[in-house]
């Protein structure tokens, strides 16, 4: 996983909860480069958030979301723990603090980072009606208007009729993560989505849809395959078992666990 891929994999999370915001433990984040954390957090697209209620048992193979139960213990020091009640030789299962920490990123924590990057003003105005977070006034060669992030299946930045994937704006570099300027600019002065200078964009789309859903084909293939070996294992195992393959391309377990069962 490379810095970039970490913010994609961020992104696609955002798209797919639509207004909500998923949430990253630091378990997790410790398989992530320590550079993409870094940025991630600096920049403020991944922000504290309470303790997980809920893990997944470390106890056993089986990987069964639980409860999660907290207590003081004598040192005062807080213990936390699940009760497997699946098995009869699993009683208490210690769950470890990085495991409880968590970090969200929401469609407004994303729309926050993209009017900084864009040098528009960082407090975004949402339209709940639409489905939009206004982000500012964006001036091209042509007009000004009025970007917006959309969060839907995908996140995407919108600008009067037209739109274009998040995903195709951001890139990594020593600075940092940023947006592509220009080619928001583009967008703001093409008048429909057929102009000849907004084609080559919807060219890439296109193409890395096509990516995408070969990527999430390799995934439905594996699951199958370990489904067929291992019956009975949840979701999350599979999921797992994929992310520490090649074919992961870098996405977490749960973007696998999410697309390999369509």
């Amino acid at each position: 996983m490379t810095p970039l891929d970490a913010l994609l994999d961020l992104l696609e999370r955002v798209g797919a909860s639509r207004s909500g915001a998923p949430m990253v433990s630091d378990a997790e984040l410790s398989r992530w480069p320590a550079e993409a954390v870094r940025q991630l957090k600096l920049q403020k697209l991944l922000v504290k958030a309470s303790l997980a209620v809920g893990v997944v048992c470390p106890g056993c193979e089986q990987e069964c979301t639980m409860p999660v139960h907290t207590v003081s213990s004598g040192t005062g020091k807080a213990a936390s723990f699940v009760v497997c009640d699946k098995r009869d030789d699993i009683n208490r299962v210690e769950v470890k603090a990085e495991q409880l920490r968590q970090w969200r990123c929401g469609a407004e924590t994303v729309g926050a980072f993209v009017a900084q990057s864009l040098g528009l003003r960082s407090e975004s105005h949402r339209n709940a009606d639409a489905g939009l977070w206004e982000l500012g006034l964006v001036k091209g060669n042509k007009r000004s208007q009025m970007v917006c992030l959309r969060a839907g299946d995908a996140l995407e930045l919108v600008a009067g009729q037209n739109a274009i994937p998040l995903v195709d704006l951001v890139s990594f570099a020593a600075e940092g993560y940023s947006v592509d300027y220009e080619t928001i600019r583009q967008l703001v002065d093409a008048a429909t989505t057929g102009d000849p200078r907004y084609t080559p964009s919807a060219d890439r789309r296109e193409a890395r849809k096509r990516r995408t859903q070969t990527l999430y084909e390799s995934w439905r293939k594996a699951y199958r395959a370990h489904k067929k070996r291992r019956p009975g294992m949840s979701g999350v195992w599979y999921a797992g078992q994929i992310a520490k393959s090649d074919i992961a391309n870098g996405r977490s377990a749960e973007t696998i666990r999410k697309h390999m069962k369509r």
